[in-house]
């Protein structure tokens, strides 16, 4: 080999991976075609070959005829392209595409990313949290809710006063105005008190009449409606979910015909059956969801109408309500709803006669952005308050003579709850501000919808292992068994999180936010050959672009990429570029392999939904830093976060290559790659060291813990069950070096070998303690021990469910 070709060579190699990292356009590949040709003195033939090939694919017309009218045909006749019915065109085309698409572009625009808004609660929010909310919460504890299995008639009646109803009403209807922040911090301060609180304050205010109306809803439809709605004299539900069309709620039977009357005005009779219908027995207002139909054409040409929304009042002959389900024993309203014969005025659809057939469209649009505020909200307030309890409990409950928060054991799930509850609560500003902004971000608000309620069920199921027989015994003084038990209702309703992970996350993500997918399937269904043509050949040099950067920043750890901060956090920027350009370039490959069987893969589209999922859990940490001015004293919460992220994409990432069935390649996948990511991991979960600093700061109270479950209800008197904690943490804390004192002086032999409390006259007279601090330590003892006793009933009371006895005695 020449000197010349030996030095060319590497250069070329080492233009091939810069052109390709840097994703250049068709004709600069040409340019470097034709280059290497001339470094190996390519013959004429291989000249001749080249030259056909470069006019084939720079010039368009030629490429249109030659090359992509026959892949269109090929996609057309192998179905590598996903069919998309109605329903699911109208679940795709709703709401926007946010910051998703920035990981499903493989390089995420950073300095974008970190100027989203991350809203702040206002004053005007935060006299209402300390006012109205504090009241309603201070009105009932979340056990006399449990025995009345409903709210008291106070709190109903309060609720109503205050507009609780009607947050996101607006003014000039009589509502509070509220936006999204607001109304999500109401939430997650409510849900820290009751769940019962936020499942009938969340469904007046989320998806509902109310929100319905305001979007689509005639003047005469809001005049009349909204101002009832925001004072409470109407009682909304919403009525979607039926016994055969559950996830599946475009399957629904429920009916409407059009007719005339006697009095020559159009109508509908509605025959429905539908059940888990929140507020449902009380209801005097019903949004109702069926499949109308005109015979006889009084509306149009078509019989089959569509899913429609209409508006039915509770007292309308042939609604039949009155019963309730006992969803986990948790006392909100919950109902079947029924109706036979039920004539309206064709006017009473929410729209008019217009939106006629619109419902699934208006139902989409809604949940794009509503499944980001509520559950998100409720679930980050359950957060906040295990978080809360659990480090007051691991310090307060001893066992071998020390605080249980000092075993390893206690400190691992202490620093899930924490570093979790930090993740959940940045995750739910960023989402929250997206949609004040005017975002309906359909993708990022199902992410929300899943990982918040699985992260609370995870949370709370640490919290109650903490908290051992004081977390399942129940009564008055226990502050997550209810919780618990209440679970599985978030992760059920709005979108099973089976569904959402195998189904919505990344069957929608993958269509509606990648840049060239949508596209090329509406060219395909339009026979658009031009626009097929541009989107095709756009999305290979997208896909090669991604697979040199998924190879180039995995072997150098992401180290090709400018962080656009510096310090403790800006590795974690380019692992996430690392990770969005192998997400971006997997999603290539599984949907060029697997075309539209790919919607069948649900086990392979939840592992991506998982790694979607977590890029955006991270990049949401990492704003909420920033924009809390980069605290060091949450850099231990940022940290755990950040590595428990990243150890989830991993995993993820390791489920998807083992299980790519894909010849040739899924065996390199599933031998090379996978031994190379083992190796070199893109994360591994937090440390022994980390997960200890957490568990402290759980346990100290001070700005960083205060921070962390900001905005809930912490009761100060100790006759409530958290104030008792609360002052047992903070005498036991000041107690602890007292005791130290005492202790030190028995290793000394200036008092007995014994437990420090049980010394504390002698070393009272032995001049070691003050008597200050003598009655502080008695004060500490009497607290600690009153915050670690459990509820007993007598049989009587147990049996006819009359007051508790106060506990007496510990669980042994």
């Amino acid at each position: 080999m020449s000197l010349p070709l030996a030095i060319a060579i590497p250069g070329l190699f080492f233009l091939l991976l810069l052109l390709g990292y840097v994703g250049v356009p068709l004709w600069v590949w040409t340019l470097y075609g034709a280059a290497t040709l001339m470094t190996f003195h390519s013959p004429l033939w291989g000249w001749g070959i080249f030259a056909v090939l470069a006019l084939m694919l720079n010039v368009p017309m030629l490429r249109r005829r030659l090359l992509t009218a026959p892949i269109m045909k090929g996609i057309q006749t192998l179905h590598l392209l996903p069919n998309i019915s109605a329903t699911e065109k109208a679940a795709i085309d709703a709401g926007t595409v946010w910051i998703e698409g920035e990981f499903f572009s493989g390089a995420p625009n950073f300095q974008r990313l970190l100027q989203e808004p991350y809203p702040q609660v206002t004053p005007e929010i935060q006299a209402f949290l300390d006012g109205p909310v504090e009241q309603v919460c201070r009105m009932a504890t979340d056990w006399d809710i449990q025995r009345r299995k409903d709210l008291p008639p106070e709190v109903w009646a309060y609720l109503q006063q205050e507009r609780f109803f009607g947050m996101m009403i607006p003014k000039e209807y009589g509502g509070l105005g509220f936006s999204n922040l607001a109304y999500s911090a109401v939430m997650v301060k409510l849900a820290s008190r009751s769940f019962t609180h936020t499942a009938t304050v969340g469904v007046t205010n989320s998806l509902g009449p109310a929100k319905l109306l305001l979007s689509y809803g005639t003047p005469q439809q809001k005049a009349y409606y909204l101002p009832r709605l925001a004072s409470g004299d109407e009682i909304p539900c919403f009525a979607l979910t039926e016994p055969n069309a559950g996830s599946d709620a475009a399957s629904i039977t429920s009916n409407g015909v059009v007719f005339r009357g006697d009095d020559g005005k159009l109508y509908l009779r509605l025959n429905f059956s539908k059940r888990y219908i929140t507020l449902g027995a009380i209801a005097t207002l019903i949004g109702l969801a069926f499949k109308l139909r005109d015979p006889d054409h009084l509306l149009g040409d078509t019989e089959n109408v569509g899913i429609t929304c209409a508006l039915v009042p509770a007292k309308t002959p042939g609604v039949i309500l009155g019963k309730r389900h006992d969803p986990m024993g948790v006392p909100f309203y919950n109902s079947p709803i029924e109706g036979r014969d039920v004539i309206i005025a064709i006017d009473q659809i929410i729209g008019g006669i217009e939106q006629a057939g619109q419902g699934w469209k208006m139902l989409m649009q809604a949940l794009a952005a509503g499944r980001g505020i509520s559950f998100p909200a409720t679930c980050t307030g359950v957060a906040k308050l295990v978080t809360r309890v659990t480090g007051a409990h691991a310090t307060v409950r001893r066992q071998f003579g020390l605080s249980i928060g000092r075993f390893e054991g206690i400190e691992e799930p202490l620093a899930r709850i924490g570093g979790l509850t930090y993740l959940m609560e940045a995750a739910r500003l960023y989402t929250v501000g997206a949609v004040d902004q005017g975002e309906k971000p359909s993708v990022v608000s199902a992410i929300a919808k899943y990982q918040f309620t699985e992260l609370a069920r995870k949370i709370t199921n640490d919290g109650m292992d903490i908290l051992g027989g004081s977390g399942i015994c129940r009564g008055p003084r226990n502050l997550l068994a209810n919780i618990y038990t209440a679970m599985p209702i978030p992760i059920t309703v709005e979108g099973s999180n089976i569904l959402t992970r195998t189904l919505m996350i990344f069957g929608q993500g993958s269509i509606r936010c990648h840049p060239y997918v949508y596209q090329e399937v509406q060219a395909l269904n339009n026979g658009d050959t031009i626009a097929f043509d541009q989107a095709l050949w756009n999305h290979i040099g997208f896909m090669v672009r991604n697979g040199f950067r998924t190879l180039l920043l995995s072997l150098s750890h992401g180290g090709l990429i400018r962080s656009p901060v510096g310090g403790a956090t800006a590795n974690y920027y380019r692992k996430l570029a690392w990770a969005s350009a192998t997400f971006a370039f997997l999603t290539d490959l599984v949907l060029l392999s697997f075309g539209g069987s790919l919607k069948r893969r649900e086990k392979l589209a939840g592992r991506f939904a998982d790694s979607l999922s977590w890029l955006y859990l991270g990049m949401a940490t990492l704003r909420r830093f920033e924009a809390e001015g980069r605290n060091p004293a949450d850099l231990p919460l940022v940290h755990w976060s950040m590595r428990y992220a990243f150890a989830q994409i991993q995993q993820a990432f390791e489920g998807i290559f083992a299980n790519l069935s894909i010849p040739i390649l899924g065996g390199i996948f599933r031998g090379l790659v996978m031994a190379w990511w083992r190796l070199n991991p893109i994360g591994l979960p937090p440390s022994d060291d980390l997960g200890h600093e957490l568990a402290h700061l759980l346990q100290t109270p001070g700005e960083t813990r205060d921070r962390l479950t900001a905005n809930i209800y912490i009761p100060s008197h100790p006759d409530e069950p958290l104030g008792r904690l609360e002052q047992a943490l903070r005498l036991s804390l000041q107690a602890e070096a007292i005791l130290k004192t005492i202790k030190a002086a028995s290793h000394t032999g200036q008092l007995p070998q014994a437990k420090p409390e049980t010394l504390l006259d002698a070393a009272l007279s032995a001049g070691v303690i003050t008597q200050a601090e003598t009655q502080l330590v008695r004060e500490a003892e009497a607290a600690r021990n009153d915050a670690i006793q459990v509820d007993a009933f007598s049989l009587e009371d147990y049996q006819t469910g009359t007051q508790p006895i106060p506990a007496t005695m510990m669980l042994v």
